[in-house]
């Protein structure tokens, strides 16, 4: 087994690059996810060893002496990091020109060719699922055998090989949660609507919505919703009991847990035989009888991309969501106890000034305990960004997503509605959903109630505040 390093490399301060479905930024208050897409391939290399650069606060001259350990490293990069990740392998080829560098993630699986033309240092890129390919790379095989990869023949030629065929049995990937153990400190990952620390993993990949924006099942993942068993899922819950008795919540980061409502709610019997709090992501359609169980087994808070309160633009954007479903389903939600954080999108296709002004209403009438709003960002590979392209909404300067600090910029534009318009508008979002008295009342409540949530809230008040000081600046 060739000696294998995976890598989270360093790029812009507070960077998170593990961001799953979610789009690869720098939050407005410090987060970062689980790099698990990059821990489930080191867990079937054995020996290997994951490290997550951004959360850990490593910087360049630890992975250099890590890349002259190693024979083989695998960079789990994206749009946004690109061409800072490939500074880095560069930076690792000088100080190990012997060292095999392969790429994986959205960015490389929908565009190998650009990628390995653009990315010198690189030795091979890893599409659609990667995991029992970088298993195979480690063991040594020859590149033309293996499926699900694009490399540079012995003549410089770019060759691509058969796709991988698409993994259907989800309990033969080994726990996720044994890496975290042995190579990361989970107290370095932080979400704000989390209880900290908390651990996510996947119990399934693939999401049958076919929303144009979400990154992940356009181009990896698929829209086959492929799942763990729910014994399996649970084994993996008392390992992690086991393991981290300080963690105070699991987070199963499927794109959308509630897609097989029955399956969602046998693992809920499950993990309330383990009394675990846990959280997932969900779609604002889950009756409220499934509601009920899933919050009797210790569900707390549903992730809910709600991304706009104009039914046209859920249209426009395939979500298969009514807004009045979304209303039922949030006053279910409010009455059985479950909290929610929302999450929000401007500027896609056929946003206004008015339809900003609806969402915003919207968001304040159904009130989620917090929410997140994000700029519409048209990834390589999905169909708003073809849309984007197509229509001449996307201008090549704003291509990379993000600025030079790493945060989130507004690429969209429209003959109506500008760059700065939609940029601007973010701001008005949070202060009118944050800046009202029962909001207040609300947060200052918890903070009372809770030592901890009165330190962390505090933190995260001034990292808030110092993200919209830095937005005015770029604005």
């Amino acid at each position: 087994m060739i000696k294998t390093l995976f890598l989270q490399p360093p790029s812009f301060g507070g960077f998170d690059g593990g961001a799953g479905s979610r789009y690869q930024a720098k939050r407005e208050i410090k987060s970062f996810w689980y790099p698990t897409w990059l821990a489930q391939p080191a867990a079937l290399v054995p020996g290997s060893k994951l490290i997550d650069a951004p959360p850990a606060n490593i910087g360049l001259e630890p992975v250099l002496a890590a890349a002259r350990e190693h024979e083989l490293c695998v960079i789990h990069t994206s749009t946004p990091s690109f061409a800072s990740d490939v500074k880095v392998a560069q930076a690792m080829k000088d100080a190990n020109p012997a060292l095999k560098i392969g790429f994986v993630g959205a960015k490389v699986a929908v565009q190998p060719a650009e990628s390995l033309q653009q990315g010198v240092p690189i030795d091979f890129v890893a599409r659609n699922e990667f995991d029992f390919t970088c298993l195979e790379v480690a063991q040594g095989r020859d590149f033309a055998d293996i499926d699900g990869i694009s490399y540079r023949d012995g003549n410089g030629r770019l060759v691509h090989n058969k796709d991988r065929a698409i993994l259907q049995d989800m309990d033969q990937l080994p726990f996720v949660s044994d890496v975290y153990k042995r190579d990361l400190r989970i107290e370095d990952y932080f979400i704000g609507y989390l209880m900290h620390p908390y651990v996510s993993i996947y119990t399934g990949r693939g999401c049958k919505s076919r929303c144009t924006f979400c990154l992940w099942p356009q181009t990896v993942g698929g829209h086959t919703y492929r799942v763990r068993s729910p014994g399996h899922v649970a084994e993996e819950v008392r390992s992690i009991q086991k393991n981290f008795p300080q963690v105070r919540e699991i987070f199963f980061d499927d794109d959308t847990f509630t897609d097989n409502l029955p399956r969602a709610e046998a693992i809920a019997r499950e993990l309330g035989k383990l009394g675990v709090t846990w959280s997932c992501n969900a779609k604002a359609n889950v009756p409220r009888a499934t509601l009920k169980v899933l919050k009797d087994n210790g569900l707390r808070l549903l992730l809910v991309g709600y991304e706009s309160g104009n039914q046209q633009i859920l249209h426009n954007i395939k979500k298969g969501m009514r807004i009045e479903t979304a209303r039922q389903f949030t006053k279910d939600c409010h009455e059985l106890g479950v909290k929610i954080h929302g999450t929000f999108i401007l500027g896609l296709p056929g946003e206004t000034k008015e339809t900003i002004q609806e969402t915003i209403r919207f968001a304040t009438e159904i009130n989620p305990h917090t929410l997140q709003v994000s700029l519409a960002a048209p990834y390589p590979g999905t169909f708003l960004y073809d849309q984007a392209v197509e229509n001449g909404w996307l201008d090549a300067e704003h291509a990379e997503l993000i600025d030079e600090r790493g945060v989130q910029i507004a690429p969209l534009h429209y003959p109506h509605l500008s760059h700065t318009e939609i940029f601007g508008s973010v701001e008005e979002f949070y202060k009118r959903f944050y800046f009202r008295a029962p909001k207040i009342a609300s947060i200052v409540g918890e903070m009372v109630r809770s030592p901890q949530m009165m330190k962390r809230r505090l933190r995260e008040g001034v990292e808030f505040f110092q993200f919209l000081k830095e937005r005015n600046k770029a604005a």
